[in-house]
This record gives structure tokens, sequence and C-alpha cells, in this order.
């Protein structure tokens, strides 16, 4: 396998920026953003460098950075190089510190099971915290790689953003892939830990997670140290202590953890394209790059504005799923995520795979 990097500014070649919230498509209401699209286009070719260092300053920097684009070997562009930040603190930790903590920030509305519950950014940011702390006592610390191969559950969501508030890089296997390509990504990503679920709920069937799991680990030359399994309601699993152990178990002890300061270069996560064209390549994200991308991107691209509820189909192992969850939470205030999967799931992905430069 190998890992691709991909320079975000990318994103302004598309000519996609769109206002979804215009109602009427009159010609002045046309001409008005083709006219905003070229404008921001220019600017963003002219002088990349003041365009990204004004939307830079739209995140949380523990420290700000002063130098914005590094392009001495391309294309391996550095951007925001010595900034300092988090993705995690600006998920979760700037809103609360602006007085927004009772807010929304995440929906969780399964069609499957019928659950539905609601989490503010308060109660969110304790249980990312908590399993942060779980994730330092099982050995996990700044740079380690850890692989999450769960359902559409908040848990998912809560795992994703520990790892990015201890500084782990995260890998988001899709929930029931063959044992064989979980083994792969093993292997290349040479992850820690691995977090998981005792199963995934589809139309019509239950997929039994750790039987595909206990196969890919034999299959894998690389072994990992340890798994935290989610139990899951009446679909409880009989796990090998002491290298296995449940959520609730890693919870018990462990303790709140602050965001580690990061540098901009930094990996956020590792995503693995599907392998359809060939061996699954490992596409690589730096957190600075990253966060100032996507903040920007949900304005400029889908308009979303405070209390907007977002809601998507894909699930958070593809590109599509992963950058727009991380994406709630960059935008403003209260926007919501749906976790949930339905036969919009093809259509979204070819709408929105272009965009986000899935590469399959």
């Amino acid at each position: 396998m190998s890992l691709i990097y991909i320079d975000f500014i990318d994103f302004l070649k598309l000519n996609t920026i769109y206002n979804l919230k215009i109602k009427k498509k009159t010609k002045s209401n046309q001409i008005i953003m083709s006219e905003k699209l070229n404008k921001i286009y220019q600017q963003s070719i002219q002088n990349p460098e003041k365009f990204w260092q004004e939307a830079s300053n739209d995140i949380f920097w523990f420290k700000k950075p002063s130098k914005i684009l590094n392009k001495s070997n391309p294309p391996f562009y550095k951007w925001f190089e010595d900034g300092v930040t988090n993705t995690c603190y600006n998920a979760l930790d700037i809103h609360i510190d602006q007085g927004k903590g009772k807010k929304t920030a995440l929906i969780y509305d399964s069609p499957i099971t019928g659950n539905k519950s609601k989490f503010t950014y308060e109660e969110l940011r304790s249980k990312v915290s908590k399993f942060a702390g779980a994730l330092k006592d099982q050995g996990v610390n700044k740079g380690d790689r850890v692989i999450i191969y769960m359902p559409m559950i908040p848990e998912a969501v809560i795992a994703m953003l520990a790892c990015g508030r201890i500084g782990a890089i995260h890998s988001v296997v899709f929930g029931g892939f063959a044992s064989n390509e979980l083994a792969s990504r093993i292997d290349d990503s040479k992850a820690k830990l691995l977090v998981t679920a005792s199963c995934g709920f589809e139309p019509g069937r239950t997929v039994e997670y750790k039987p595909l799991v206990d196969n890919a680990i034999k299959q894998a030359n690389h072994k990992i140290s340890k798994m935290i399994l989610f139990q899951r309601k009446d679909h409880e699993v009989k796990l090998n202590a002491p290298n296995e152990i449940s959520w609730d178990e890693a919870l018990s002890n462990a303790k709140d953890t602050d965001c580690v300061e990061m540098s901009s270069n930094e990996f956020a996560y590792i995503l693995y394209t599907s392998g359809t064209t060939g061996t699954p390549k490992g596409i690589v994200r730096d957190i600075g790059g990253h966060i100032v991308a996507l903040k920007w991107t949900m304005k400029n691209i889908y308009n979303i504005d405070e209390d907007d509820i977002w809601w998507s189909a894909s699930d958070i192992g593809w590109i599509v799923g992963h950058s727009i969850l991380f994406m709630l939470h960059y935008s403003k205030d209260a926007l919501r995520y749906y976790l949930k999967v339905s036969q919009l799931e093809h259509l979204m992905q070819v709408l929105f795979g272009k965009l986000f430069l899935n590469i399959k």
C-alpha cells in the first residue's frame, strides 16, 4: 500500500461553490453566484497564502501560524507548518468555551433499531474526554495508530474524537468489511489498538463483528496490542482477557483527558481507498490544513449557518462521511449530524465524492 497526500487547495479548482439556500434560480441570482465564485476563485489562485491565512483565522489555534505555505518540495506542500492546534478542541471545547455547551452537537437516529438520542457539546466532550483517558490507559499515545471498525453508532464518533484529543492517528475501516480487507489495513497502518463492536445491524440481518475481527487478526502479520469492544444490547460476545476488554471496562478507571497540542503538519487520520482498482491506498491528512479547509467548506460550499442541521447518509469509513462528520463540529455552533444509512448513500457519494476527492 502507498500513502497519498492531497493538497486541500484543490477544493477551489472544482468550480462547485453553490448557495444551496437560493430558492429561485433567477438570472440575477445566477449572475451573482457566478461573480462571487469567480472572485473567490481568483483570490485563491492569485494569492493562495493570503486567502488561506484569512481562512485560518476562523479556527482555534494554541499558536497561530506565521508560515502559511511551504512549497519547497512539491507536491508535498506544508500548510501552517508552525501552527499548533487540536482537532478535538476545534470540534468540541471551543464551543463550550464560548458558552454554547448546552446546544445540541450530535443526533443519533437509527432506522434499523429505532434508537434515537441527542448529545450536547458538554455531554459529548465528557464522553470523548473519558474515552481518551481509556485509550491512554491501554497504552495509546500521541502518534500511535488506532483502527476503528464499528457500525454507525455514537461510540464510533466518540472514538474518532478521542483519538484526536490525545494525538493518536485514527483509521476508520468500514464496519462489516471482510476479514482480509481489515487485515490489510492493520498491516499497513501498524495499528496499536483496535476499537470495534459486537455486531452491526443491516436491513434483514445482523453482522457479527467479532468473528470477522478475530479472523483479520489471525491473517495480519502485524499484531495489535489491544482490542476494545463495545457490547451492543442483547448481542454480547465473549472476550479474551487481557488483550480484549469491553468498552465499559475500559472506561471503568479512565480519567478525563485534556487535548494535547498538535503541530499543524502532524497526521489527523489515515483512510484507505476501497481497493476496487488495485491495492488500497492510505490517504493521509494533516491536522491544520484539514481543519481550515473543512471549516471554510461548510459555509462556502454548503452555506451552513448556525442551528442548521446537517444530515449525511455516508458511512464514516469512507472519506465522504468521515470528513463531513468532522465538519459537523467545525461549522458554526449547533450544526448536527445524522448517523443514518439509507438508499441515498450511493447518490450522496456520487454527488459529494468529487468534492472531497474520494479516490476509489
